[in-house]
């Protein structure tokens, strides 16, 4: 069977792909320049300021960078660590008060009311003040003889923070699959338990996915204040080499490894975002 011939694009047509090509390569062009020059102009508003020498030194040494880089990549891997078990273990956490809060029918009253009370807890307390109860409190009740591990402390405190709000990102991705998605599943014999796995759960997890990624980038900066219990992180590591050497140039350091640790994450938050808005535009099913 032969394959039909694809059909050739009109003169016309070829005239639009020019002018929009060349619209694009206008619009890159200016793009660029406008850039450029703003950078210059604030780069020589920040140089020609008169404290800019002593900001330099004290800011943006580089042998006290080069010196202090080692152990703040030390202090990072710490960092990535923690991130890791607490980005799972949150996940975990949430979705399981997701799934409870959306429970229906007076018996589980008392779940969704717990899932309640918990979301709304830890939502109101600042991290920075949960970090000291749960990194003071605990090891004051004595509960084993030895010391226990201030990264634990930590890491528990992140997860208990950013399950509350991952849970209502989860939760909203829930209520918004149409009920007669999990209606059409029960009609087919499936158990509410197999619906939610089957049917609204994969369909609720992909329309969250972008706020998902945002609280990832946001877990990844507040990993840093795990420095406060004591770890020996990114965060610890730059104090230490900064009261050393009497200069805040490895705090600039431990900031440009966070920023560099966010960015890969934040542009996969921005590529997620868009592609579902494409789908939705398009009227695919998300």
């Amino acid at each position: 069977m032969e394959q039909p011939t694809p059909l050739e694009p009109t003169p016309l047509e070829l005239s639009r792909r020019q002018l929009r090509a060349g619209r694009s390569r206008r619009s890159t062009l200016t793009s660029l320049i406008s850039t450029l020059v703003f950078a210059a102009v604030l780069y020589l508003a920040i140089t020609s300021a008169p404290g800019w020498s002593r900001t330099q030194a004290t800011f943006l040494n580089p042998q006290v960078a080069w010196e202090s880089l080692p152990k703040i990549l030390e202090g990072l891997w710490l960092n990535i660590r923690v991130l890791v078990v607490a980005a799972v273990a949150t996940l975990l956490l949430a979705l399981v008060l997701a799934v409870l809060r959306t429970l229906r029918g007076p018996v589980w009253l008392p779940l969704r009311l717990l899932a309640t009370g918990y979301v709304d807890l830890f939502r109101g307390i600042p991290l920075i003040v949960l970090l000291y109860l749960i990194g003071f409190g605990v090891p004051a009740l004595r509960f084993t003889d030895g010391r226990i591990n201030p990264v634990y402390l930590g890491t528990v405190a992140l997860v208990l923070t950013y399950a509350a709000y991952v849970s209502e990102v989860f939760r909203a991705g829930i209520d918004s699959v149409h009920p007669s998605q999990r209606l059409g599943a029960r009609s087919l014999g499936l158990s509410y338990g197999q619906s939610m796995k089957l049917v609204v759960l994969p369909q609720a997890v992909r329309r969250v996915t972008p706020p998902l990624l945002n609280d990832f980038v946001a877990m990844q900066k507040d990993v840093g204040l795990i420095s406060l219990l004591g770890p020996l992180d990114a965060v610890r590591a730059a104090q230490i080499a900064s009261q050393s050497t009497f200069n805040f140039t490895p705090y600039v350091v431990a900031a440009l490894l966070f920023v560099l640790l966010s960015v890969p994450t934040a542009r996969l938050a921005d590529w997620a975002a868009s592609r579902a808005a494409r789908r939705e535009q398009s009227g695919a099913a998300l």
